[in-house]
């Protein structure tokens, strides 16, 4: 679906920008890529990376309206990765993640209307269900403005459809923790900072995050919160996969931390179907023309079921646990 088409990529410099446009290449004839971010020496960056006649590299922000609807003239499909994903900022500059990760959706879903995109897939996080940080907080506001946007399209001749990919922690991105260990351990720190010893977190590739928000552009129906069975891992495992026998340091949790991630809270058990490999969050709300729409079947045909009531998709109760020697084995596969 994505031959000859044109696709947008917000944020499309970070690490899952540079790795979803590395596979879009190999897979696929795109008549265009357009890189949609603010910082030109990343933008620069990766057009000596990315030299494909189809590439475009567009200077803008999702805070900027009137930039994206120029930017989006044209654009067939959306990836909305653009967001401030850092927790401590978020906490001590709210405003400033509020603007991006809540008006930056607003302003790209009224842009993508504008402009008859037929199909976007904004990226979530786990700390999107039961937020206890700002962070998680706006990217709950995001999926919320998301998935109600199936609404506001109308009787257009192009009906935009809109749904999210929730996942947890995506090993080796920036700011994450395996390249802070890796730092730390190349330094050769004396011991490794844990936040707490029971502390655990979902565990996604880069590779298996772009495969799964590229397989849901198939399967979407348009208002679903698309959540992949991942493994879960404990921190402290994680540390000893990576420098083992080295101290660890408990350093207690900063602010806006959680223990555990949770990708399907209890409480929207109702609304989950359960697939092979995967979960599907219905919308809470009825859009208009969607009556008769059972999302039990998605748009390839595969068949979901609806989970228990009460039902909790959480990593420190994930059925599926990496051992120390699988979180090794993992992160060096995924690490070529």
């Amino acid at each position: 679906m994505f031959n000859n088409a044109n696709i947008l990529i917000t944020g499309g410099t970070g690490s899952f920008g540079k790795m979803l446009t590395r596979v879009l290449l190999e897979r696929y004839k795109p008549q265009k890529i357009i890189i949609f971010s603010r910082d030109e020496l990343k933008q620069f960056e990766m057009s000596q990376e990315f030299t494909a006649p189809c590439m475009r590299f567009f200077i803008g922000d999702v805070r900027d309206p009137g930039r994206l609807v120029l930017a989006m003239r044209g654009v067939d499909y959306v990836i909305h990765a653009a967001a401030l994903k850092q927790v401590p900022a978020a906490e001590y500059n709210p405003m400033e993640c509020i603007k991006t990760n809540v008006h930056g959706a607003e302003n790209l879903i009224y842009a993508a209307i504008e402009c008859g995109v037929k199909k976007i897939i904004a990226l979530s996080t786990d700390k999107a269900a039961n937020p206890i940080n700002l962070y998680g907080a706006t990217k709950l506001c995001s999926d919320k403005l998301f998935i109600a946007a199936n609404n506001l399209v109308g009787r257009r001749e192009t009906r935009t459809q809109l749904s999210v990919v929730r996942y947890g922690n995506v090993l080796g991105s920036r700011g994450s923790v395996v390249p802070f260990f890796n730092k730390l351990i190349a330094s050769n720190a004396k011991s490794l900072p844990i936040t707490d010893a029971r502390m655990t977190r979902f565990w996604i590739s880069l590779q298996q995050g772009v495969d799964f928000v590229l397989s849901n552009f198939q399967r979407m129906w348009g208002g679903e919160i698309f959540v992949p069975k991942i493994p879960s891992v404990r921190i402290a495992d994680l540390a000893e996969a990576m420098a083992p026998g080295v101290p660890h340091e408990i350093i207690g949790i900063r602010p806006g931390e959680k223990l555990h991630e949770i990708m399907c809270s209890s409480d929207d058990s109702h609304l989950v179907l359960e697939f092979e490999r995967h979960y599907v969050m219905k919308p809470a709300i009825l859009f208009w023309g969607g009556e008769g729409l059972s999302y039990e079947t998605d748009a390839l045909g595969d068949k979901g079921k609806p989970v228990e009531q009460g039902f909790e998709y959480h990593s420190g109760t994930n059925p599926h646990f990496l051992s120390v020697e699988e979180i090794r084995t993992f992160n060096r596969v995924t690490s070529v």
